[in-house]
């Protein structure tokens, strides 16, 4: 007989050698069956135990959301997250689908992964009624993960499924159960399943997870297939205050288990890791930690702004962008001046303002003025970072330069040599970097030098930079901008 490959043939996943093949190898092997939800259970509180990191890459959540998801997993719960666009939801979701066991048996060629000790779709109960013996596969975790995110035009078909007209043209009865083609719902048995914005989700098809969610039952157009099914169902969606394209059908939000709502990051050392963590390769440039935190705290002053619709976030991506575009705009540089070791400073950042623009909803009346607010929001948490990492005692022997009659250059287009040699004899200018950084190393992308003179020279640039414009802005120097490319700036008293 003719059987379809089993899914991890499909996708590329390989089960390792000697795992048993039949159902009769299966139980010698001592294999038990378990639900998913008792799966994840058992292997969340094996995680707790031992010490092991339950969800990775989940920043500032450790004492406020990861408490309250756990909890949901350990009373076997659905759930939905609810929260503003760019908290880590769908990452969070993600990660419950690494709680599962690495490898699982499946019946071969089910198309909705029945384990072999209880098959329940029609195909394979037919199967095991004839006698058949039901071949094992084995699916690896990552295919037992799925993931949806809703849209206005997603129908019942797309989740639960529908008829097969090909499988009636073959003769078949309506009244065959074998006539239905499966949705994302029932193919996502023995696994997580995850449905992302799921207000965008029409009112009826919502109503056809009901049964999903309490009595665990499928009908398709008719055919009330009682299939148990075994999964573990995960939500996300912004806050119904806010989104105005649906919303969560109160049938339906009863029948998750638990809801929690995720934040932005409380603190800004948890903003700053963020930060580095997501955009952690800038390309072919280094970007100091003082820039990432410049980025950081530029975060959450749009955030926190009036001129910002407060209910509508200020996602992560935000972030991204600007260290993505700074430290394009090094790239950029070194490409046109022969810069040895393209690297990000705050004079970069004015670059990233034009593309973050489409990442923010302006409250009412703001129009115009985006560009303005990002760029007066920038300057600010340029010279809070210029303030904290700075004192005094380290800017004297700049600010003499300066008191002298002096004028230093710097700006996007500007190199580090030259931006270093405007400045004379500043003694030892690379402890401003072991200041302004504080001893955090940079951002480095691939192909960055990972030591050495030009990085060195591209970090004491970059520090000295930080103190230029922080001088300027508070109000201790000043700038004249010029240039073909208004990409240099001459600082002086």
């Amino acid at each position: 007989m003719h059987t379809s490959p089993p899914p991890s043939a499909r996708v590329g996943h390989r089960p390792p050698d000697g795992l048993p093949r039949t159902v009769e190898e299966l139980r010698a092997a001592g294999h038990r069956w378990r639900s998913v939800k008792d799966e994840v259970r058992e292997n969340l509180l094996e995680r707790l135990r031992s010490g092991r990191e339950r969800f990775p890459g989940m920043v500032g959540f450790d004492a406020t959301v990861l408490p309250q998801v756990e909890r949901a997993l350990l009373a076997r719960q659905d759930a939905v997250l609810l929260g503003e666009r760019g908290q880590g939801k769908s990452r969070l979701i993600r990660a419950v689908g690494a709680l599962l066991d690495e490898w699982t048996p499946v019946v071969e060629g089910c198309p909705i992964n029945d384990h072999p000790y209880a098959p329940r779709c029609p195909r394979c109960r037919r199967l095991a009624a004839a006698g058949e013996p039901l071949p094992v596969g084995w699916l690896h975790r990552d295919e037992r993960y799925r993931e949806k995110t809703a849209t206005p035009d997603t129908g019942v078909a797309d989740l639960i499924g529908d008829i097969d007209p090909a499988r009636l043209a073959e003769g078949r009865s309506l009244d065959d159960p074998e006539v239905v083609h499966y949705g994302l719902v029932p193919r996502a048995n023995r696994g997580v399943l995850a449905l992302n914005e799921l207000p965008d989700l029409a009112a009826r098809v919502q109503v056809a997870l009901l049964g999903v969610l309490e009595e665990r039952e499928l009908q398709v157009r008719g055919h009330v297939l009682r299939l148990p099914v075994d999964v573990t169902v995960l939500a996300s969606a912004n806050p119904e205050d806010y989104t105005d394209r649906g919303r969560i059908i109160t049938p339906l939000k009863d029948r998750f288990g638990a809801e929690v709502r995720t934040h932005y990051p409380e603190a800004l050392e948890d903003e700053v890791a963020l930060v580095r963590q997501e955009a952690a390769d800038p390309g072919g440039a280094l970007v100091p930690a003082h820039v990432v935190e410049v980025v950081a705290r530029f975060t959450r002053m749009v955030r926190a702004s009036p001129a910002v619709e407060a209910r509508s976030g200020v996602s992560a991506r935000f972030a991204i962008a600007a260290v993505r575009t700074a430290a394009a705009s090094a790239e950029r540089r070194a490409a046109l001046t022969g810069e040895k070791c393209p690297t990000a400073r705050v004079s970069d950042l004015p670059a990233a303002v034009p593309v973050l623009r489409g990442k923010v909803e302006f409250a009412p009346g703001e129009e115009g003025q985006e560009v303005e607010v990002l760029g007066h929001l920038l300057r600010r948490a340029t010279a809070e970072v210029f303030r904290d990492r700075l004192p005094e005692s380290a800017l004297e022997p700049l600010t003499g330069v300066f008191a002298a009659g002096g004028e230093a250059v710097s700006g996007e287009g500007v190199p580090a040599g030259e931006l270093l040699g405007s400045l004379g004899p500043v003694p030892d200018p690379a402890s401003l970097a072991a200041l302004a950084d504080a001893g955090r190393e940079p951002l480095a992308g691939e192909g960055a030098p990972a030591e050495g003179a030009d990085r060195a020279e591209g970090l004491a640039a970059a520090a000295a930079d930080l103190a230029l414009e922080g001088l300027y802005l508070t109000r201790r120097l000043s700038k004249e901008t010029a240039g073909p490319a208004r990409d240099r700036s001459a600082y002086r008293t």
